[in-house]
């Protein structure tokens, strides 16, 4: 394939301001991390909280979340940084199989999430419930790797990568929005890559 017919066969995959990679960068190996040290968790220990504005708070294991309905879904990485991965085979299960689960109150209008490295970041309720965003395990036919956020992260593709958590350990559904470890300082709560809406705006 020539390199036109390669920019061809990219147009209208790729955001404004990004290229291609073949592989989504592994933290702490090709890209640096929020910590020195990545979370180390084995699966039997790991386990998921999901509370907040919710009828029916609960915390999850290893082999309950195995238990629920799982999903193969492809779909596009986007790092706000400017490469994309695409063609990503996420397997998991649906967030929205954990929200009915916990079943939100009318009062819930925000997702906050928490991970074993300290980073946070939230999403309004809306933005969860696709059919595209999961809570993933395994990439490509493999388990996920804890340099890519194993043994559990959120995948939200119609988002910038920050605002799909690794490590994931906390769910919390919330009446209001709160400013997760990146919106809180330069980049964009909205996080939409069509829109190149990479940077927080002005407060004034």
């Amino acid at each position: 394939m020539s390199i036109a017919e390669k920019r061809d066969d990219l147009e209208g995959r790729l955001p404004p301001g990004q290229r291609a990679i073949k592989s989504i960068l592994k933290w702490g190996i090709e890209h640096p991390g929020i910590t020195q040290d990545l979370p180390r968790i084995d699966k039997e220990s790991w386990a998921l909280k999901v509370e907040g504005e919710v009828e029916n708070p609960f915390t999850i294991n290893w082999m309950s979340f195995l238990s629920l309905p799982q999903v193969t879904s492809k779909s596009d990485f986007h790092c706000v940084e400017g490469w994309s991965v695409l063609d990503c085979v996420w397997e998991g299960v649906p967030f929205k199989e954990l929200a009915l689960r916990a079943r939100p109150k009318p009062s819930a209008r925000y997702v906050w999430f928490e991970c074993l490295d300290g980073y946070t970041t939230s999403l309004p309720i809306e933005d969860v419930l696709g059919d595209d965003v999961i809570l993933a395990h395994k990439l490509n036919g493999e388990d996920l790797p804890q340099a890519l956020g194993g043994p559990v992260r959120l995948v939200v593709p119609k988002k910038y990568g920050y605002k799909s958590p690794m490590w994931l350990s906390k769910v919390v559904f919330m009446k209001e929005r709160r400013l997760g470890y990146w919106e809180s300082g330069i980049y964009s709560d909205t996080a939409d890559p069509w829109k190149n809406d990479r940077y927080r705006r002005p407060l004034y």
